[in-house]
């Protein structure tokens, strides 16, 4: 890795201070042609910034010698006067030297991972932290940027180790020790295989982040006309969806995203059921419907008739209406036209989405790391089914190698692109 790349690493200009990192074997080359000196690493130094005859800015100027840096290499920050002029002229500048570049997104963490900086998991947890829009995605995406998962994962790891080198240690000096000892020593690697599996799935069987990440999936179902659009529109409170007497007005799903108390959710209207559509348009949108239910973490169900699966939430709606007052037995009876019932609604949905995320105290996972941590369990749970030391020696060998791809120590850089791609360029 030869080239030198540069970013814009702040928010977008105009603003009061614009950061320019600089990274790779020709940062510091680079900055002293523009600053004309080097400041003591780490020490922010005031410098006059030219380039041949132009003056560029006075800026703050630190630099990091490597490999001691946040990506492994020599590092370098340029804090300009946040003006899209000024950026554009330092940018045009270093791209005139030799061996630099303009960043890719997400070049300067793939480079901290490449270096050693960081693990997979760590930069997972960043591009999650980065995109982090409540404060429960915020904290689960802090734990893992710092490590949370690499830690429990290399304890996993440590573990399964132990336990291979008994075994291994079996197969080289078998001849040498009698044979009841190695029956109890190979009872004891067995009997550990299946307690680390058992760790393990009890870890992986709690809600990942994706539910965190994407929005507790709420969908409003029913027949035609029966309040869901309008129920939709209370929710969210805003028209985001059209209200009409005419019965099958929603013909497609609306999706609506809310932040609700640091949890996100996504509200999902959709098409009034019935057992004879109309026409080819309504049958489509009865089958989104059906989708979008069978996919659903939350159904709240708007219907007088009992609810096709009792983990539905069932609502008596329109309890304003004539003939409709009371309350339904076991109903949740509410008025998206006055109100009533919306707050207690609300505190309903709340209750079954908190058994639907992650506990505060754990870290959870991804589902990479899910499936990663699942193919380390089946080995070891083959292990602990086997007599042959040397079939457990090789199941014990599978999960070592899960266990180095959830972490990215080997056969990672097929999902590198993908996962970089949704950083920002200046990180």
């Amino acid at each position: 890795m030869s080239d030198t790349i540069f970013a814009l690493s702040s928010g977008q200009p105009p603003a009061g201070i614009a950061i320019i990192r600089i990274s790779g074997p020709g940062a510091f080359d680079a900055v002293a042609a523009l600053a004309g000196t080097l400041p003591s690493p780490r020490r922010a130094s005031l410098r006059r910034l030219s380039h041949g005859d132009t003056q560029l800015d006075h800026a703050l100027v630190l630099i990091f010698p490597g490999p001691a840096t946040a990506t492994g290499e020599d590092l370098a920050e340029l804090h300009l006067h946040g003006g899209r002029a000024v950026v554009r002229a330092v940018e045009a500048a270093l791209a005139t030297f030799p061996c630099l570049r303009p960043a890719e997104a997400g070049e300067f963490t793939r480079r901290a991972l490449i270096n050693g900086r960081i693990d997979l998991t760590e930069a997972e947890g960043l591009s999650d932290l980065l995109a982090a829009e409540t404060e429960a995605q915020r904290r689960a995406a802090l734990r893992s940027a710092e490590g949370g998962i690499r830690v429990l994962v290399e304890r996993w790891a440590g573990r399964a180790l132990s336990l291979s080198a008994t075994v291994e240690a079996m197969l080289d000096h078998g001849d040498e020790d009698d044979v009841v000892a190695q029956s109890d020593a190979l009872k004891d690697v067995v009997g550990g295989a299946a307690a680390l599996e058992a760790e393990i799935l009890a870890t992986i069987h709690q809600p990942g982040v994706e539910r965190m990440r994407d929005g507790v999936r709420v969908v409003l179902a029913g027949p035609p006309n029966a309040g869901k659009s309008t129920l939709l529109n209370a929710l969210t409170q805003r028209e985001a969806a059209i209200v009409s007497p005419l019965a099958g007005t929603t013909r497609d799903r609306i999706e609506v995203p809310v932040m609700r108390e640091g949890v996100a959710y996504l509200l999902t209207d959709t098409a009034g059921l019935r057992a004879a559509p109309r026409d080819m348009v309504e049958e489509i949108g009865i089958s989104r419907a059906q989708a979008a239910i069978a996919d659903a973490d939350i159904v709240l169900w708007l219907d007088d008739a009992p609810p096709p699966n009792t983990d539905y939430l069932a609502l008596h709606p329109r309890c304003d209406a004539a003939g409709r007052g009371g309350s339904a037995p076991g109903r949740l009876s509410l008025s998206a036209t006055t109100g009533e019932g919306i707050a207690e609604l609300w505190d309903e949905i709340a209750a079954r989405a908190a058994n639907l995320l992650p506990a505060a105290d754990v870290v959870p996972f991804n589902q990479r790391q899910r499936n990663l941590a699942a193919e380390a369990a089946q080995a070891l749970r083959d292990a602990s089914g086997m007599a042959d030391p040397l079939l457990v020696a090789e199941e014990l060998r599978r999960s070592l190698r899960a266990f180095d791809r959830i972490t990215g120590t080997a056969d990672v850089e097929a999902m590198l692109d993908t996962l970089f791609g949704r950083f920002c360029i200046g990180k």
